[in-house]
């Protein structure tokens, strides 16, 4: 890889004494396995910026698996990610090292990743918006195709009232059966415009997107989840401790 590209750490591990073993997410490539050689040694001027959540710049060389990294630079600080807001970041780079395939380029959903980390950093919103959309957008650029706005059984314009039941491959048809895999008309519009107006089109969209995820991440289940249910409580048991 001759040229430059615009790249984030999705996930690393050490390799060796001095070296990491990095998953980057690429704007031409996408998700790219590169071995970064001296990279923890103590002289490496790349320690600091070979880190989630920091623009970067690298080229890298090899045609295997495992590429080489030649260089890597900052193109700006790390997005500042704290707190609750920083299990949504690993959250969203462990899906995203999960559902793409090594080596095949989604420069949408490279966009749509820079903007989710910047709503995440700004805290201007409530996680979950960032997070829904974001995970919508994953689907629809990786091909699940599915109509959230007709029924699949009549090819009816949803009724925002009426109850339409998800199958798999299918659709949303029209059904008595109101279950977890139950939406409303209303609920489908809001996942159809990617906009949760109120608490209720949120958690559907929470729902939906679980189910939808779910085939491409398998029975294996994430580790940012985890991490984050250990942060809720500690903190409730912080708080419980000074009350």
């Amino acid at each position: 890889m001759d040229g430059w590209q615009r790249a984030f750490v999705l996930h690393g591990r050490p390799y060796s004494e001095t070296s990491l073993l990095l998953d980057f997410f690429t704007e031409n490539e996408g998700r790219v396995r590169v071995l970064a050689k001296g990279a923890r040694s103590r002289r490496s001027n790349l320690k600091g910026c070979l880190q989630p959540f920091t623009p970067l710049l690298i080229r890298w060389s090899g045609r295997g698996e495992i590429k080489t990294l030649r260089e890597a630079e900052p193109i700006s600080l790390a997005l500042p990610l704290t707190g609750s807001v920083l299990y949504s970041g690993l959250y969203v780079n462990e899906l995203l090292s999960r559902v793409l395939e090594q080596g095949t380029a989604y420069p949408a959903i490279f966009f749509d990743y820079l903007q989710c980390l910047q709503i995440l950093a700004a805290s201007e919103h409530t996680p979950e918006y960032a997070l829904r959309r974001f995970e919508l957008s994953v689907l629809t650029h990786m091909g699940y195709g599915v109509d959230y706005l007709h029924c699949a059984g009549s090819g009816e314009p949803v009724t925002d009232t009426m109850n339409y039941r998800y199958r798999e491959e299918k659709g949303f048809i029209a059904s008595l059966v109101v279950d977890h895999y139950s939406f409303t008309g209303n609920e489908l519009k809001a996942l159809a415009a990617r906009e949760f107006p109120d608490p209720t089109t949120l958690k559907a969209a929470k729902r939906f997107t679980r189910i939808a995820l779910k085939p491409y991440l398998g029975g294996k289940p994430l580790k940012s989840r985890e991490l984050f249910r250990q942060f809720v409580r500690k903190k409730t048991d912080i708080s419980n401790q000074k009350n």
